[in-house]
């Protein structure tokens, strides 16, 4: 048996650095760095076929190989991602509902990609008697008794039929489960997302053997919504599982430069707190002004730097931002930064807050307090599970309760959580690639007990 880890998304995306690809990218990284129960071998998806992954980043061409050869590396590149797109297209009306439409479209597409292919098998020709240029991925034999875990954001690739004759090849189905707020909170998200995922989670519930979410809380409403999905019988076929979230940040270059204008900001001794997500309405960071409106009325020096990439339905709150009569002075904003810059924001700034209605997780509370960087957030499930005793909460429907734990920590000095942040330990992401591991396991033979069962009953 072989675990086959799923990471199509950021195969074809590695510069992208949100939650989720920065779990896919470390589980990986430790998967392949150390000695696990069961193999694991890399996986991504493309045209209906299944690859083992060589290398999620684009690899670098030696400076002393051939311009030729350089090119033939982007080239297929460029062909993997047009057809990516191609199957991004096909999913939506009329294409999705009709064979002959997705015909129409394929034909046109595919006298298109004449223009990368025919320069792609020229270059190949002309290159076939240099070294081979260094693959990414290469076609993989599935077996029977493998298992393929849909690590990634699998939703938004058609995986769909390559998953389904996998199954049918004796391939087990493992899907890891981030959060299912498109489903308990759609105001959150785009209409379009919506629909896929409420798709999506109608496939894999009736696919997936089994489901290994990223915290206990996370699990428990997916075993519900299965539930209510399936029945109670039904249900009770599928296996469940959690695994936590390791900490490091994985993209830190030691070439790479602290942003200069976060450097000049915490030059100035007046305490800083620190917001990190993508800005989003589900991240509440308008509750943030609010709370920090609040202080600065007060005559508080307290200021607020809000760091993250600019997400969907949030113009109007940066546009607030950057209007605000603070901005600049306690109100800062940096939507582009590296790891680098992210970890001295983490060692320099007097707390974390984080406002979230919901979350699967909250990567960044851990990332914060395995730095020594205390953190206050919102009241929800998810947060207690993670920070129990060693986070200062805030109630989401009054800013005020935030602003009174930013004074109380200012005039005493003395972080408003029950216990330290100083005596909290996590684990890494290697231990997080080993639950996922123990705990697929656990869930596999749970399953098998579950299946046993089933054919003994009358």
């Amino acid at each position: 048996m072989r675990f086959l880890i799923e990471c199509t998304y950021v195969y074809e995306h590695p510069q992208d650095n949100s939650g989720i690809q920065r779990v896919v990218r470390n589980i990986i990284r430790e998967l392949g760095a150390s000695k696990p129960a069961v193999e694991c071998v890399p996986v991504m998806m493309n045209g209906g076929q299944l690859y083992q992954v060589l290398s999620l980043a684009p690899i670098e061409v030696d400076h002393r190989a051939s311009r030729r050869q350089a090119l033939i590396v982007k080239l297929d590149h460029w062909r993997n991602r047009y057809w990516w797109w191609h199957s991004r297209l096909e999913r939506l009306w009329p294409f999705s509902a009709s064979k002959t439409a997705r015909r129409l479209l394929y034909w046109p597409c595919k006298l298109a990609s004449l223009a990368i292919s025919l320069p792609l098998r020229g270059l190949l020709w002309l290159n076939r008697s240099a070294l081979p240029a260094p693959q990414r991925a290469v076609p993989l034999q599935v077996q029977v008794g493998d298992q393929l875990v849909l690590l990634d954001s699998s939703w938004h690739d058609d995986i769909f039929p390559l998953a389904e004759k996998l199954k049918r090849q004796g391939v087990g189905i493992v899907s890891v489960i981030y959060d299912l707020i498109p489903l308990t909170h759609p105001q959150f998200c785009d209409a379009g997302l919506v629909k896929v995922f409420d798709r999506w989670f109608d496939w894999i519930a009736a696919t997936a053997d089994g489901f290994m979410a990223i915290s206990q809380t996370i699990s428990e409403q997916v075993d519900s919504e299965i539930q209510r999905r399936l029945g109670e019988a039904e249900a009770a076929k599928r296996w469940h599982g959690y695994f936590h979230l390791g900490s490091e940040l994985d993209l830190l270059r030691n070439e790479a430069r602290v942003h200069p204008d976060l450097q000049r900001m915490f030059r100035d001794p007046a305490p800083v707190y620190l917001m990190v997500s993508t800005i989003e309405p589900r991240k509440n960071h308008a509750y943030l002004l609010d709370a920090f409106e609040l202080l600065w009325a007060q005559g508080s020096n307290a200021r607020l730097c809000i760091i993250g990439k600019i997400g969907w339905k949030c113009e109007a709150l940066v546009e607030r931002i950057k209007r605000h009569p603070q901005w600049d002075k306690r109100l800062f904003m940096f939507n582009r930064i590296n790891d680098k810059s992210l970890e001295f924001a983490y060692a320099n700034a007097r707390a974390l807050v984080f406002p979230s209605y919901v979350e699967g997780f909250g990567l960044p509370l851990v990332e914060a307090m395995q730095r020594g960087l205390p953190a206050m957030a919102s009241d929800i499930p998810v947060f207690r599970e993670i920070g129990g005793e060693f986070m200062a909460y805030f109630d989401l429907d009054d800013p005020q309760t935030l602003a009174d734990r930013v004074t109380q920590f200012e005039s005493s000095n003395e972080f408003p959580a029950s216990r330290p942040v100083a005596d909290w330990q996590w684990i890494g992401w290697r231990e997080a690639s080993q639950q996922l591991v123990s705990g697929t396991l656990e869930g596999l033979r749970h399953g098998q007990s579950l299946r046993q069962a089933d054919a003994t009953r009358p």
